[in-house]
């Protein structure tokens, strides 16, 4: 029996220049791969290049890469090869908001999110029941002071090395993570929060806006950075509301934005779609 080729995702990221398309299109021919999907950008703000295609190939990785070394190398691309459908793996943070949690474990155990799931961290002990329901494992540490502080960020890098982790998710996690744990995840920590129009800190936001009347209630999801709130943006959505919504329903409204656009941006993530172009993101859906 011949066994079934293997889906590629190949994404590259390098200086625009003529011929990448044609050399790499050559590349993957040499190995034997067959493209199934492309798509391709070129930054005029930075002269970026950027591709995502998936190729079917018999061949193992070993041959496709050394196919693609020659392209890689004369290009000097970043590049990554990856198999369509992989689950990444991902560490979530949470506090005491369980609606992004509850989304993100319902859909990867439904098989809609490309995401295994080995560990759940949290400065709180409540969700332990949620994450229990899904069969994920679960640790709560009080965050109080600056050294729990410092040796919960501890306990994520050490989970970060011992799981493997490619991803790390702040569910609602409502801790200021430190410019030197950002630092150490760049590129791989992904954030949501509330957007109002107009804007709104505090403890209470949705008082805040329903006070205000205000008419548009979104989410944003955005990688961490030690600015805050400030990293490249990956999604945003917004849903209209009017003066007769009470600050309970638009609590209700609110937290439904932030978990599609939550797990909307781990899917596009966790499917290699996600580029950065500077402070911004190219996305290729």
């Amino acid at each position: 029996m011949t066994a079934s080729p293997t889906h590629w995702i190949l994404t590259l990221v390098c200086e625009d220049r003529p011929g990448i398309v044609h050399a790499i299109s050559g590349a993957i021919v040499a190995a034997g791969g067959n493209i199934t999907e492309s798509q391709q950008f070129s930054s005029d703000g930075t002269g970026t290049f950027f591709m995502r295609l998936q190729v079917e190939s018999d061949a193992p990785r070993e041959t496709f890469e050394a196919a693609l070394l020659p392209v890689t190398q004369q290009y000097t691309m970043t590049w990554q090869l990856d198999v369509v459908g992989r689950p990444l793996r991902t560490l979530v943070l949470v506090s005491t908001a369980a609606h992004c949690l509850n989304d993100l474990l319902f859909r990867q155990r439904a098989g809609q999110l490309p995401i295994e799931l080995p560990l759940v961290l949290s400065n709180h002990g409540g969700l332990a029941s949620l994450a229990e329901f899904y069969s994920v494992p679960f640790e709560g540490h009080p965050v109080t002071n600056a050294a729990e502080k410092t040796a919960f960020e501890a306990r994520i890098l050490r989970a970060v090395e011992e799981h493997d982790i490619e991803l790390v998710v702040l569910a609602r996690y409502m801790q200021i993570l430190s410019p030197e744990l950002c630092a150490r995840l760049g590129g791989r920590i992904i954030n949501i929060h509330h957007s109002f129009l107009p804007g709104f800190k505090g403890a209470n936001p949705y008082k805040q806006a329903h006070q205000r009347g205000v008419k548009l209630i979104g989410a944003t999801a955005h990688f961490v950075t030690s600015d805050l709130d400030e990293g490249p943006i990956i999604e945003q959505n917004v849903v209209r509301v009017d003066h007769s919504r009470s600050t309970r329903e638009l609590v209700a409204i609110g937290q439904d934005e932030e978990s599609r656009t939550l797990t909307q941006a781990v899917k596009w993530f966790a499917e290699n779609r996600v580029l950065l172009d500077g402070d911004r993101t190219i996305i290729f859906k």
